[in-house]
């Protein structure tokens, strides 16, 4: 049995060897291992590796219980639109069309809970102080819309003193926005 190169402790599931240069890089990790490491992994070791190593270990676990279909099965299947099999998937780590996705649905259900730990996106949320600026520019552009249109009327009407106040406005939110102060 083969240890995990990171804890030490745990089997080696996800086995990636990267030749460059005739330079050879092995990294054996365990699931847990490779699930922390992923994004760095998939910077060294390019993201059809990793996908073919964490598609491989899928193979080998027992169907989940919801009546999911066995890992097996997925790798047998082909998109109807473009040919590209699940195998295929596999080595070159790219989908041929968005058929693919409703296709491979199962396999890429379970290898994305795998890599992400769930199937649907949740987002990050944007830094508080991010929010107020993005507040304060919608403030400003709020503004600098309302003066274009009381601007446009003061001058059909032909309130020319209104106008010039409205156009130095219009100027001054402009000049605020382009150097970006609240």
């Amino acid at each position: 049995m083969m240890l995990c190169d990171e804890c030490g402790k745990n089997k080696a599931t996800v086995h990636l060897t990267e030749i460059v240069n005739d330079q050879i890089t092995k990294l054996n990790l365990c699931e847990s291992c490779a699930k922390e490491r992923g994004t760095e992994v998939e910077q060294h070791f390019g993201i059809a590796d990793l996908l073919s190593a964490l598609s491989d270990v899928e193979q080998h676990q027992p169907p989940a219980a919801g009546g999911t279909a066995p890992a097996g099965a997925v790798t047998k299947q082909k998109c109807a639109s473009c040919g590209l099999t699940y195998e295929d998937f596999k080595k070159i780590g790219r989908l041929g069309c968005s058929d693919c996705y409703v296709a491979f649905k199962t396999g890429l259900s379970q290898l994305l809970k795998r890599i992400h730990g769930a199937t649907q996106h949740i987002g990050k949320s944007p830094h508080p102080e991010s929010v107020k600026e993005q507040k304060a520019v919608t403030h400003v552009q709020e503004e600098l819309s309302r003066a274009k249109e009381e601007l446009n009327k003061a001058v059909k009407k032909e309130e020319f003193e209104v106008a010039a106040a409205l156009r130095d406005k219009v100027k001054f939110l402009e000049k605020k926005l382009k150097e970006g102060h609240k």
